[in-house]
C-alpha cells in the first residue's frame, strides 16, 4: 500500500513538473493560459454587453435623440477608448502604477472626488451628486476611484507585509488616509453602491494579504452596521430596503421598477422572445438599458442567457484569481484579486437587486450596461489585470543566482573559446604535485597564449624535447612509432603499472 502511494505521489509530481514546463507562444503555460482566458471572456462580456446596449436602449434613443443606435454608437466609442487605455495600462509594469506613479494617482483621485462638491458636479432628482461635467462629458469619479483605491491599498499591504518598512502604526494612519478618506468622500456623495463594492474587495486584500482574522472580523462588523445605518437613514435608502421584501406593497411606487422587472424574466421563460424583441423596454421598464439590463436580458435570451452572463463573469473570475496566484509578489496578488473582486462583486451586487433579493443599487453590470463611464473603467481594471499578468514571471531559485556567478575561469586572448573536453594526451596534462612550480625544461607554469589557465609542461620523460615548455612554447605530448610506421600517442602508464612500481617511467610502451 505504501508502495502505491509513492508511486502514485511520484506520478502527480512528474505530471505537475511536465505542466509547469509546457509553454504557450513561449510564455509558461501557467501565466499565458489564464491571460489568454482572461482576454477572451472580456471581449466576449464586452462584445455582448454592446448587442444588449443595442437592443434595450433602440425605443428610447428614437425616442429621445431620433436614432435607435444613438446609445449605442456613444458606448461603442467609450468601449474603443476603453480598450486603448487598457492596452496602455497593461503594457507598463504594475509596479510603476502601484510605487512609482501612486502618489500622483491618489491626489488625482482625491481631486476628482472633491470636485462631485462644487458647482462642475451633476445631481440627479433625489440630491446625489455622483457627477462632474468637463467638456460636455459627465464623469463619475468613483468609478476611477475604485482601481486607485486598491492600487493604494495593494502598496501599503506591501510595503508592511513584504517589505517590512512600516510599522503597524504607521501601516493604519496610512491606509486610514489613503484608503479610509476616498471611501469617505464617495459615502458623502452619497453612493452606497460603490462604497459595499469597495468594503468587500478591500475585506478579501486584507484576507490574502494576512491581516489577522479579528481584524477582518471587526471591519465586517462594522461594515454591516453601517450599511444598515446608510440603508434605514433617509426615507428613500429605507424605502429600497422594504421594498426588497414587498415590492407589491408599491406596485406603482417604488416597487414598480422591481415588478416590471419580474414581468420581463416571466415573458423571457427559458430560452426568450429573442434578440430585439422585449416588450418591457417599450417605457414600461425604467432604466432597461442601465440598471435592468439583467431583466432584458432575461426577456430577450431567457434562463440560458442570464445563466450563460453569469457563466461569462464566472469564467472571469476564475482567470482573475489565477492570475494573482501566479503574481510573483504581493502586490500583484492583491492588484489582481482586487481588480477582479471590484468586476465581481458589483456585477452580483446588481443581479441580486434586479431579482430581487437584496436592495437595489443603482450600479450597473460591468461591460454589460449603458454608461461611458462604466465600461471605460472597467476596461481599465481588465488592463490592471493583465499587466500584472504580462509582468509576472517564474520564481528566482538559489540555483538562478548561482548560475549568474558563473564565469569563465579563462579566455582566449584572440577572443576565442576553449572547447571543453578536447583530448589532451597525459603526458601534456602534468602533475597535480608540481603544480605552479615555475621551470624550463621541467613540469612547470608554462607561458602559454591562454589567460588564466594553468598548463604543465609535459617533462622530459620519453620522447620529445625536453626544453619546449621553457622556451615559451606549448608542451607536446609523447608520441611513439609502432613497427608499421602509425604514430600513436602515448598516454603514459596505466593506474596497474603505477601500483606495480613500474619505475619513474611507469610501465611499457607501445
Amino acid at each position: 500500500m505504501a508502495a502505491a502511494v509513492r508511486a502514485l505521489g511520484r506520478a502527480r509530481a512528474g505530471r505537475r513538473e511536465e505542466k509547469e514546463g509546457k509553454t504557450v507562444f513561449g510564455v509558461p503555460e501557467r501565466f499565458m493560459r489564464p491571460r489568454l482566458v482572461f482576454i477572451a471572456v472580456t471581449a466576449i462580456l464586452v462584445g455582448f454587453g454592446l448587442l444588449m446596449v443595442y437592443s434595450s436602449s433602440s425605443v428610447t434613443a428614437l425616442l429621445e435623440d431620433g436614432d435607435a443606435a444613438s446609445y449605442f454608437k456613444k458606448q461603442l466609442l467609450l468601449a474603443l477608448v476603453g480598450v486603448v487605455a487598457a492596452v496602455v495600462i497593461a503594457r507598463v509594469d504594475y509596479h510603476t502604477w502601484s510605487r512609482s506613479l501612486i502618489n500622483l494617482i491618489w491626489v488625482l483621485t482625491a481631486v476628482l472626488l472633491l470636485l462631485v462638491f462644487t458647482p462642475f458636479a451633476g445631481g440627479d432628482a433625489l440630491g446625489a451628486n455622483r457627477w462632474i461635467t468637463v467638456a460636455g462629458f459627465q464623469i463619475q469619479p468613483s468609478e476611477f476611484a475604485k482601481l486607485s483605491i486598491v492600487l493604494t491599498a495593494a502598496s501599503l499591504a506591501e510595503r508592511y507585509f513584504d517589505e517590512g518598512t512600516l510599522r503597524w502604526d504607521e501601516f493604519i494612519k496610512l491606509m486610514a488616509v489613503g484608503v479610509g478618506l476616498p471611501v469617505l468622500l464617495i459615502i458623502m456623495q452619497p453612493d452606497k453602491g460603490t462604497t459595499m463594492v469597495l468594503g468587500i474587495t478591500i475585506v478579501l486584500m486584507a484576507y490574502l494579504a494576512g491581516v489577522p482574522k479579528h481584524i477582518i472580523l471587526g471591519f465586517l462588523i462594522l461594515g454591516v452596521v453601517a450599511f444598515l445605518g446608510l440603508s434605514l437613514k433617509d426615507d428613500y435608502s429605507r424605502q429600497r430596503f422594504l421594498t426588497m421584501f414587498d415590492p407589491w406593497a408599491d406596485p406603482y411606487g417604488a416597487g414598480y421598477q422591481l415588478i416590471q422587472g419580474f414581468y420581463a424574466f416571466g415573458s423571457g421563460g427559458l430560452f426568450g422572445v429573442g434578440i430585439g424583441f422585449s416588450r418591457q423596454k417599450y417605457s414600461y421598464l425604467p432604466y432597461a438599458y442601465n440598471d435592468f439590463i439583467f431583466a432584458v436580458i432575461g426577456e430577450e435570451c431567457g434562463l440560458v442567457g442570464t445563466l450563460g452572463m453569469l457563466a461569462g463573469f464566472a469564467v472571469f473570475a476564475w482567470a482573475g484569481l489565477k492570475i494573482a496566484q501566479h503574481a510573483p509578489d504581493l502586490a500583484g496578488r492583491l492588484i489582481a484579486a482586487g481588480c477582479t473582486s471590484l468586476i465581481v462583486v458589483q456585477m452580483l451586487l446588481n443581479v441580486a437587486g434586479v431579482i430581487g433579493i437584496f436592495p437595489l443599487s443603482g450600479k450597473p453590470i460591468p461591460f454589460i450596461s449603458y454608461g461611458g463611464t462604466s465600461i471605460l473603467a472597467s476596461l481599465m481594471i481588465a488592463g490592471m489585470i493583465v499587466s500584472v499578468s504580462v509582468h509576472s514571471h517564474l520564481p528566482e531559485t538559489a540555483y538562478d543566482s548561482a548560475r549568474r556567478s558563473w564565469q569563465m575561469d579563462g579566455v582566449p586572448e584572440d577572443g576565442g573559446l576553449s572547447l571543453v573536453g578536447e583530448p589532451v594526451p597525459r603526458s601534456a596534462r602534468g602533475s597535480s604535485a608540481t603544480r605552479g612550480r615555475a621551470g624550463s625544461g621541467g613540469r612547470g607554469e608554462a607561458s602559454g597564449p591562454r589567460r588564466g589557465f594553468t598548463v604543465m609542461s609535459g617533462g622530459s620523460r620519453g620522447s620529445g624535447s625536453r626544453g619546449g615548455s621553457g622556451r615559451g612554447g606549448a608542451p607536446k605530448g609523447r608520441t611513439t612509432t609502432d613497427s608499421n610506421g602509425r604514430r600513436r600517442i602515448d598516454l603514459g602508464p596505466s593506474a596497474t603499472d603505477r601500483l606495480r612500481g613500474g619505475g619513474r617511467g611507469g610501465g611499457r610502451r607501445r
